[in-house]
C-alpha cells in the first residue's frame, strides 16, 4: 500500500496501468510453471508482448510517429498521424524491465512462480527502487519479501548513513553542477571551447553523482527495513576500459542487457562479425531505452563501436605497448588507461545530455577546434575574459564550491577502494565517526541546492 501511495503520487490513474501488467504477469509466471512445451512459449510472449506495448505506447509512439511524419512529409494536419498528448509513467522503462525478467526467469525455470499476489506486486513496485532502481532480479529480492523482519539498529543505522551520502552526492555536487550544465547546454551556440569542454566534464560528474546519489538512496532506503538490493556502481570512472566502465556503472541495467539480449544473441561464442553485430544492437537498444530520441540512440551506438573498435586493435595496442616498455610501468599504463577512458566516455556524455544531433555536433566540433585561442585568451591578462571562459562566469568563491566537493569526492571513494570499506569511518573512534557524520550533514544543510531538479533518470 505504501508503494501504491508512493507510485500514486506523481499521476494516480497511472496505477491502473501498473496493475493490469502485474496482473497479466503474475498469472503469466503461474501458468509457465504449470505448463510445458509451446504454451509456455506463448505465454511468455504474451506477458512481453504487454509489458512491451505499454512501454511503447507511452514512451516512444511520439517518436515513431514523428519520424513516420518526418519521412514521408506528411506536415498538414489533415495527412499527418496523430500524437499522444500523455505523460511518461515515472520509472515506466526500470519496473518493465524488472517484471521482465521475472517472467523470463520463471520460463527458464531458474525462480519458482510467485503464489502470493501481494508478494509479487511489491517484487514490481517496491517503492525505493520503483523509480529509478536498481532493477532488481527475482532470486534477490522475491523471497526477502517472504522473511518475517525485525528492527535492526544496525540496518537502520547503516541504511541513513547511505542515504545521507547519496543526498550529499546529489544536492551538493550533481545540483550545484546543473546549474550550469543547464545553461550551457541549453544555449551551446553561444560558448566556445574552453567552457564546452568544462561543462562536459561537469555533465560527467553530474550524472554520476545524480544517480549513483539516487542509487544510494534507494538502496539505504531498503537497508532501514532489512532488505538488500544490489550494488548499482562501483566507481565506474575508474575503468581502465570501455567493456570494464560498463561493467561498474548501471551494473542492474547492464548486466540485464547481458543475461536477457546479449547471451540469447549468442554473445562472444560467435563468429567475429556476428560478436561485432551483436554489441551493437545491445548498446543501441541501451541507448534507446534510456530515451526516444535519436541522441541516445547515437549515444549507445559510440559505445559500441568503441567496444569493437577496442576488439578490432586489441593486438595491435598490446604490441605497441610491449615496443615503447609500458608494460615495465603498470601503473603509469593503468592511469593512461583510465585516462583515455573518462575523455572517450565524456565524449559519449555529449550526444546523451544535449537536447538535439545539431547541438552535440556543435559541442563536440567546437569543443576541439577552439581550444588553442581559448587557452591563449586565458593565459592573457584578462580577468574578465578568465572568469568567461575558465569559470564560466563564477567567481573565484563560487567555482571552488564547485570543485571541492568533486575532490573530497574522489579521496572518498579512492579510500574506500583502499580500504575495502564502503563506510570508511566505521572502524574509527566514536569522536571520529561523529565529526565525520556531522560534517556530512552540515554539508548538505549549508551547501546543498535544494528546489524542483528532480533525478535524471526519473525521466525513463
Amino acid at each position: 500500500m505504501a508503494s501504491c501511495y508512493f507510485y500514486m503520487a506523481f499521476v494516480p490513474i497511472y496505477i491502473a496501468i501498473l496493475g493490469g501488467t502485474i496482473v497479466i504477469d503474475y498469472f503469466a509466471g503461474i501458468y509457465i510453471e504449470k505448463h510445458i512445451g509451446e504454451k509456455r512459449k506463448w505465454l511468455l510472449i504474451i506477458s512481453l508482448i504487454s509489458n512491451i506495448t505499454v512501454l511503447f505506447v507511452f514512451k516512444y509512439y511520439n517518436f515513431f510517429i514523428d519520424n513516420i511524419n518526418g519521412l514521408f512529409n506528411l506536415d498538414s494536419a489533415d495527412s499527418s498521424l496523430p500524437y499522444l498528448s500523455i505523460l511518461l509513467p515515472i520509472g515506466l522503462s526500470f519496473h518493465t524491465f524488472q517484471a521482465m525478467s521475472y517472467t523470463i526467469e520463471v520460463y527458464r525455470g531458474t525462480q519458482k512462480a510467485e503464489k502470493h499476489f501481494g508478494i509479487y506486486a511489491l517484487y514490481v513496485m517496491f517503492y525505493p527502487q520503483l523509480v529509478a532502481g536498481p532493477i532488481e532480479r527475482p532470486q534477490n529480492i522475491l523471497h526477502q519479501f517472504h522473511e518475517h523482519k525485525k528492527f535492526n539498529y544496525q540496518n537502520l543505522s547503516s541504511g541513513l548513513k547511505l542515504m545521507a551520502w547519496g543526498l550529499f552526492k546529489k544536492v551538493v555536487i550533481a545540483d550545484r553542477l546543473a546549474s550550469i550544465v543547464n545553461e550551457v547546454y541549453s544555449n551551446p551556440t553561444n560558448y566556445t571551447s574552453l567552457p564546452l569542454i568544462i561543462t562536459t566534464f561537469f555533465f560527467t560528474i553530474q550524472i554520476y553523482c545524480d544517480f549513483s546519489g539516487y542509487s544510494d538512496i534507494a538502496i539505504g532506503a531498503a537497508k532501514t527495513m532489512g532488505f538488500d538490493l544490489m550494488k548499482n556502481f562501483n566507481r565506474p570512472y575508474a575503468a581502465q576500459t570501455i567493456s570494464d566502465f560498463w561493467n561498474r556503472w548501471h551494473i542492474s541495467l547492464s548486466s540485464w542487457f547481458k543475461d536477457y539480449l546479449y547471451i540469447p544473441l549468442g554473445g562472444n561464442r560467435v563468429k567475429i562479425p556476428r560478436l561485432y553485430f551483436n554489441l551493437m544492437i545491445v548498446f543501441i537498444i541501451s541507448g534507446f531505452w534510456h530515451g526516444a530520441n535519436w541522441t541516445f540512440i547515437i549515444w549507445g551506438t559510440i559505445h559500441g563501436f568503441y567496444l569493437i573498435v577496442a576488439l578490432l586493435t586489441k593486438e595491435f595496442r598490446e604490441k605497441i605497448s610491449i615496443k615503447l616498455g609500458f608494460n615495465k610501468w603498470p601503473r603509469v599504463l593503468n592511469l593512461a588507461n583510465i585516462f583515455i577512458t573518462f575523455i572517450l566516455v565524456s565524449f559519449a556524455w555529449i550526444f546523451f545530455r544535449a537536447t538535439t544531433i545539431h547541438d552535440a555536433l556543435y559541442i563536440a566540433k567546437n569543443a576541439i577546434m577552439g581550444l588553442p585561442h581559448d587557452l591563449l585568451s586565458v593565459l592573457k591578462n584578462d580577468n574578465l575574459q578568465r572568469l568567461n571562459l575558465l569559470y564560466l562566469g563564477n567567481d573565484m568563491i563560487s567555482f571552488t564550491l564547485l570543485i571541492f566537493p568533486i575532490l573530497i569526492l574522489q579521496i572518498i571513494q579512492f579510500l574506500q577502494h583502499k580500504l575495502k570499506r564502503g563506510n570508511i569511518l566505521a572502524s574509527q573512534p566514536v569522536f571520529i565517526r561523529m565529526t565525520g557524520y556531522s560534517v556530512l550533514i552540515l554539508s548538505i544543510i549549508l551547501f546543498g541546492k535544494f528546489g524542483s531538479l528532480n533525478f535524471i533518470y526519473f525521466q525513463f
